[in-house]
């Protein structure tokens, strides 16, 4: 039987600025797992979830309470997660920065990863085609991609890359100042990729500009990396306006569950919400986080965190001393490193041999980095994840071996003029 024409065209019926978005590119996307491999392009921990063993009293571990859940899955989640947000409050109600008013589950919204918190920011604040938001240029794709779903045009005030990549609160005030429809302001401290935490006294001048009606938004999901105390999220208690994100995906290494917090005053908490999912956090999710947030898990988190720290410096030791490596980019507050490689030892930053070294690593040694030289300041870099103390070993072993081949191969190449297309071809 013949069937008759379709009436349906997906170009007209989409929505155009679905049709023409540029999806985020996961790290996964370029080089799989294959189980051989050495992953240092992702910054997940390497060390694995920071939970302890369930004991002989099954207190305290994850292990002794899947069990029970299994028998629960029939029922839907807790869609309010009250023991769980109290939990977060208890991890950083430290009084570093403020002390008269601590965190409740008031001030909490838990989502699928912080990525349901960027999103639904928007869906709160922005008016498709209208508002706008702004970001700080190198930074995480995410809070594009986010703009461009919900209709959103994103400025930009850049990070100052002379400057390791400081915030510049002046400007960006300025910005604010002369764009009203500008409702949402992302900062990510420490920063991806440049791995330094934006300063208390600039958040404070962008918060308290005297006429721009907008949220500012801090995200902290590699908080745990940097020196203790450096999370502002009891801030949200003293500036109505100011949203904190954190997520368990790094530093507590469980990044498999999908679990975000947004830190906020208790009216844009109400917001949130209002409009997530009934149950956007399952019941398998819920229970390993609070046994990571346990006292006997936060000391496994702890010790890992240590070893990623003392892996950290053997990097920053390590690296330099093969011929290629430039600087170190930015900070070292992450557990990751922003590194130049350079067109010829003692060169300059090169996004060809940058580039030769992602691929040759990747597809000849089996360590997979992250290629980061398409980004405003970043020409040459490559961004590393902190292993293991093996995957170090390895990393420092494969990099010298492998630059040194490429310089072998290039003899007579000078510049690196003819490397922008390629770069390009690489979506951050």
């Amino acid at each position: 039987m013949t069937r008759k024409p379709s009436p349906f065209d997906l170009q007209k019926c989409a929505r155009p600025n679905i049709l023409a978005l540029q999806p985020y590119r996961c790290a996964r996307d370029d080089y799989k797992d294959d189980g051989r491999n050495i992953l240092l392009d992702a910054n997940e921990n390497a060390y694995g979830p920071g939970l302890a063993a369930a004991d002989s009293g099954g207190g305290g571990g994850a292990q002794g309470d899947i069990g029970v859940l299994l028998k629960g899955l029939n029922r839907y989640p807790d869609p309010n997660q009250l023991e769980l947000k109290q939990q977060l409050c208890r991890l950083r109600n430290t009084g570093t920065h403020t002390e008269e008013h601590p965190l409740s589950p008031e001030n909490v919204f838990v989502g699928v990863g912080s990525d349901e918190a960027i999103d639904a920011l928007f869906r709160c604040f922005c008016t498709p085609g209208v508002d706008k938001i702004l970001t700080c240029p190198p930074t995480y794709g995410m809070y594009a991609v986010c703009a461009q779903v919900n209709d959103v045009r994103v400025v930009e005030v850049a990070l100052d890359t002379a400057n390791g990549f400081a915030l510049r609160p002046d400007a960006i005030n300025e910005v604010l100042s002369r764009d009203p429809t500008i409702k949402l302001v992302y900062f990510s401290s420490p920063g991806n990729p440049t791995g330094n935490l934006v300063g208390k006294s600039a958040l404070r001048e962008v918060l308290g500009h005297p006429s721009w009606n907008g949220v500012v938004v801090l995200d902290e999901a590699y908080v745990d990396f940097a020196s203790d105390g450096s999370s502002l999220a009891g801030w949200v208690t003293e500036w109505p306006n100011l949203v904190v994100m954190q997520t368990l995906s790094k530093a507590f290494g469980l990044a498999g569950i999908r679990l975000g917090v947004a830190f906020t005053s208790p009216p844009i908490t109400k917001l949130l919400n209002n409009l997530k999912a009934p149950y956007n956090i399952s019941s398998l999710a819920s229970a390993l986080a609070i046994s990571a947030l346990s006292p006997k898990s936060l000391e496994v988190m702890r010790a890992n965190r240590a070893q990623i720290l003392t892996q950290r410096d053997r990097m920053l030791a390590g690296l330099p001393k093969i011929g290629g490596i430039g600087r170190f980019m930015g900070g070292q507050d992450a557990n990751f490193l922003l590194v130049e490689i350079l067109d010829k030892p003692g060169g300059k930053p090169c996004n060809r041999v940058a580039l030769a070294l992602y691929k040759g690593l990747a597809e000849k040694k089996g360590v997979v980095v992250r290629f980061r030289g398409k980004e405003l300041g970043c020409e040459g870099c490559l961004r590393i994840t902190v292993g293991t103390e093996d995957e170090v070993g390895r990393l420092l072993v494969e990099v010298k071996q492998t630059l040194s081949e490429i310089y072998s191969e290039q003899k007579g190449l000078s510049s690196c003029e003819g490397s922008a297309k390629e770069a390009n071809d690489i979506i951050a």
